[in-house]
């Protein structure tokens, strides 16, 4: 009968975590319960795909206002855009953890179906290659964490130690190189795959990007690695076109909405959720293009009209970027004071009971682009690969010519835009991204600055907010004025790290502890991890 429920279970997609949580567990403990020869392990993949992707308020309500791309005005987001608790602050910092070590323990069940079956070997490694893009996201979220005898409670192990960063990346570089060196495009790949459709070729590309990515997170602690496994993903084959983007396709008749689209569409978040100053000015002053395809404002007048769920307005020239900060709560924060403001949108007469709207008349996310409940999920794209293959060259290591890289990445990033939905609404068309990327060449002087800047710029127009954090944490770059508010959890500095999910004193307390004892001042916000430095 369990095997029967399993085997359901697996077929369901978004509710195999949730539901078949026991049936995991005899996997585990009894290795003849089910085996790959009865159940299909590709299905596992997708599963953990598409619920690491969707991220949703995982990276909104922390990440994409602390570097600054989103701002807002509404309560929750206080945690985001003021450094401030609000809403459910405690839940809020387990998400990452959650959402990544749910998917992680899909990929660890899979590997563990095929362990020895020569016949999964490129699924294997397409395991091992996911294991690290997921983990990834959770130790530089949080620092030091389960990894070495992580997911293995069912095991035995039910109380893992927290290793430590640094060796989480010798680990995990070792692990890419091994894995996607291994992976054979003359066998068969991935039957169930939400990157490639199990295009084996692709999945070589995105290891040796990833490896490339995990490399330079070191360029300030440990350079000489860092250069080691950059030279050695440029020499293996990185991404070489926007078709090698790694993303996820939502399915909202499936039940797998965009959560990112889930959250921006409760008329709060709607109302009140805007891009950043931050974001918006910096792209207005290289006149960048991508302006109109990312950015919008209401086509109407009033809070009735800022609510709709209609396209609005998104002529370049008009679209303000808010600036973080500031609420709606009627004192000195609030948003009608801050410098430029550009007025309230005021009540359209012709509705009845409508009033005005004070964040109106700032850009938001453009409606058919980010509340679509079926787009793209990115995580890696091949703009965001050449880029940090154009800071290795001017790293002066041998990974290509930097210029090269920098102009090939401002085209894939704006083409890259044109993917996130089924039909394409945010296009920038060819003329106009030939002419800046003509008009903006790498400037050697300058160089780290418009590479990261630029970073920015991609990561935060495909909603890749994680991504957008770390690299700010890595580069420098934004370089951001702090938020200044009352009763903020960070003493007036940007969070740098996640707290520790508020479960785990009780249920991994000692490994816990000493995990905390290594970040300097403790389990706070603003505990510079290992690479940060």
């Amino acid at each position: 009968m369990k095997k029967r429920i399993l085997y359901a279970c697996l077929v369901m997609g978004a509710t195999l975590f949730a539901g078949c949580t026991k049936d995991f567990d005899s996997i585990n403990t009894n290795p003849n319960t089910v085996s790959a020869a009865l159940i299909n392990p590709n299905y596992l993949m997708s599963q953990s795909q598409i619920q690491f992707s969707n991220s949703g308020y995982d990276q909104l309500l922390f990440q994409s206002m602390w570097v600054q791309s989103l701002a807002g005005t509404y309560s929750y987001y206080s945690n985001g855009d003021k450094y401030v608790p609000g809403g459910s602050f405690q839940d809020y910092k387990s998400r990452t953890w959650n959402t990544s070590y749910g998917a992680a323990t899909l990929v660890y069940q899979m590997k563990q179906l095929i362990k020895g079956n020569a016949a999964y070997s490129n699924l294997d490694n397409c395991g091992s290659i996911l294991l690290v893009m997921y983990l990834e996201r959770i130790t530089d979220a949080y620092g030091d964490i389960p990894y070495s005898q992580a997911l293995q409670a069912a095991s035995g192990i039910g109380f893992p130690v927290f290793d430590t960063q640094q060796s989480i990346y010798t680990s995990m570089l070792s692990t890419l190189a091994t894995a996607t060196a291994a992976l054979d495009a003359t066998k068969t790949g991935p039957t169930a795959d939400l990157f490639y459709g199990g295009d084996v070729s692709k999945w070589k590309k995105l290891g040796y990007s990833l490896m490339l990515r995990v490399a330079m997170r070191l360029t300030k602690v440990d350079p000489t690695t860092a250069q080691k496994y950059a030279e050695m993903a440029y020499s293996g084959g990185t991404m070489a076109s926007i078709a090698d983007n790694a993303s996820v396709k939502a399915d909202y008749s499936n039940g797998n909405s965009n959560s990112d689209a889930n959250a921006l569409n409760v008329p709060d978040d709607f109302r009140e959720v805007r891009w950043s100053r931050t974001l918006i000015s910096y792209m207005q002053s290289t006149s960048d293009p991508r302006i109109s395809a990312v950015a919008e404002i209401s086509s109407g007048t009033g809070k009735a009209a800022n609510e709709a769920k209609v396209p609005g307005i998104n002529t370049a020239s008009l679209q303000i970027g808010m600036p973080n900060g500031y609420d709606l709560n009627g004192g000195s924060t609030d948003i009608s004071n801050a410098p430029g403001y550009p007025g309230t949108s005021p009540a359209d007469p012709t509705v009845s009971g409508d009033s005005p709207a004070p964040d109106g008349k700032y850009s938001r996310p453009r409606y058919a682009v980010y509340d679509d409940y079926n787009r793209l999920n990115v995580l890696l794209t091949y703009g965001e690969t050449e880029l940090l293959l154009a800071e290795a060259a001017t790293n002066g290591w041998a990974t290509g010519v930097a210029a090269t890289h920098y102009a090939n990445a401002l085209t894939a990033d704006m083409q890259t835009l044109a993917q996130l939905n089924s039909t394409p609404v945010a296009v920038v068309d060819a003329g106009s991204i030939a002419a800046y990327v003509a008009a903006n060449p790498l400037v050697p002087a300058t160089a780290l600055q418009q590479i990261n800047m630029e970073y920015f710029v991609e990561t935060s127009t495909t909603f890749d907010f994680n991504e957008t954090w770390a690299n700010w944490r890595r580069s420098g770059y934004p370089v951001l004025t702090p938020v200044v508010y009352q009763g903020q959890f960070t003493n007036g500095q940007i969070p740098i790290r996640i707290e520790y999910p508020v479960s785990l004193p009780s249920t991994d307390g000692a490994n816990l502890a000493a995990a905390v004892a290594r970040l300097t001042g403790g389990d706070i916000f603003t505990a510079k991890i290992w690479w940060n430095k």
